[in-house]
């Protein structure tokens, strides 16, 4: 902002904006007097809340380019030779204010380490309040049915699981390709719920002293029976749940025997602990933690199907500014895309139209052409785990645990 104090002019013109903030040039004119008044950074967020409104109008983009100070034209009309120079301190300066938060912050999300943790001196276990639930994951309607007839409808009816003699001991993993959102599938259960959810990963278990890493798992699933009804989330479970024939350590075998001992020990009351896990390795947990009891149940998550995928690139793209995007063509040429490689695109395409911008000063919204360059660099990252897959749904389906994966594979031309 400018040193300078506002005019009464400006300030009434930013209350009429404020009022009717859909009258485009009302908010124009302020973003000119703005800029005249040298207040650059007040004269970039108007124009971009233009360009959000309308991607394709031009004095909006004509207003961006001369607050970036590039407006690619020399004093005397003519384009100069020569592109001109970015400053990009100056640029994040001024618009780190006005830029909308990164899209995979979110805000309602609340961690705070349980008070018990503090009070005795352990490791800070840190409970967090979700705030999505399954109605913001796009598509993926099997693995929700799945969801919803294993995990969810037993916890919402107590008084169903009381007459059937429904125990909710156990868990339940999903597995699959790596950013196809299995983590995010397991805060949606926790939202779903509206249940306490604590995620745990390797970071949180490994301990360079003996026995530390074996204590902090006792550690965290005290924390999850303080606070039952409670989601324990644990990520990467082949790294905390390898095969203890793949340890060359006792102590790690320590920490899965350990991880076993809390799962079903008999002093373990876990009946408002709802276990969830996911790991992209499945074939490397040791079988002993997949035996009924504890995690005795399976759900296969793969690449999202169309609608999810177009979800998705509607979710990535919603703060960005862009024009004449054919959400059916990218959402067809996008088959086999995971989640991850679908944001990798979107900012792939983004990153484009920064560069030339950048280079050229002429502000201009994301098209439909960035999106085919895009698409000429990204490519799906899910093959080589299908390749490891493949092997393993050959050659050790032992039990038909992944008949799921091999008819995907097979309807795929993986096998």
């Amino acid at each position: 902002m400018s040193d300078v104090p506002e005019s009464p002019l400006i300030a009434s013109l930013r209350r009429a904006v404020e009022a009717s903030p859909e009258d485009l040039p009302l908010r124009l004119h302020l973003g000119e007097l703005l800029l005249d008044s040298g207040d650059a950074p007040g004269a970039i967020e108007q124009a971009a809340a233009a360009l959000q409104r309308d991607p394709g109008l031009a004095a909006a983009r004509e207003l961006m380019g001369r607050a970036l100070g590039a407006t690619g034209e020399s004093s005397t009309g003519e384009r100069p030779e020569q592109g001109p120079r970015f400053d990009w301190t100056k640029a994040e300066e001024e618009l780190k204010e006005h830029l909308p938060p990164p899209p995979f912050v979110s805000e309602g999300r609340v961690a705070e380490p349980a008070a018990a943790d503090a009070e005795s001196g352990e490791p800070d276990i840190y409970v967090e309040r979700s705030s999505v639930n399954l109605a913001d994951v796009g598509g993926m309607t099997a693995v929700k049915e799945r969801l919803e007839a294993a995990f969810l409808a037993p916890m919402r009816s107590p008084e169903l699981r009381s007459l059937f003699g429904k125990s909710m001991r156990g868990g339940l993993l999903m597995y699959g390709p790596p950013g196809c959102g299995k983590t995010f599938l397991a805060r949606a259960v926790a939202g779903e719920l509206d249940a306490p959810f604590v995620s745990v990963s390797l970071a949180d278990v490994l301990d360079m002293w003996i026995g530390n890493s074996e204590k902090n798992i006792k550690t965290i699933f005290d924390a999850a029976r303080r606070n039952q009804p409670c989601v324990l989330f644990l990520d990467e479970l082949d790294a905390i749940g390898l095969k203890r024939s793949k340890h060359v350590s006792s102590g790690m075998r320590g920490t899965v025997n350990q991880l076993l001992l809390e799962l079903d020990s008999v002093e373990s009351d876990n009946e408002g602990v709802f276990l969830l896990a996911a790991s992209n390795q499945p074939w490397d947990i040791d079988s002993a933690l997949l035996r009924p009891g504890r995690l005795d149940r399976t759900i296969l998550v793969l690449p999202p199907d169309a609608p999810a995928r177009a979800a998705i690139i509607r979710y990535y793209l919603r703060d960005r500014p862009i024009a004449g995007i054919d959400l059916d063509a990218l959402v067809a040429r996008t088959d086999g895309f995971t989640g991850a490689d679908l944001a990798h695109l979107c900012e792939s395409a983004a990153e484009r139209v920064i560069l030339e911008v950048s280079r050229t000063g002429n502000v201009r919204v994301i098209g439909m052409a960035d999106f085919d360059a895009a698409l000429d660099e990204v490519r799906p990252s899910a093959g080589p785990w299908f390749e490891t897959a493949r092997n393993v749904v050959e050659f050790a389906n032992e039990g038909g645990r992944y008949d799921e994966l091999r008819a995907y594979m097979k309807r795929r031309k993986l096998i």
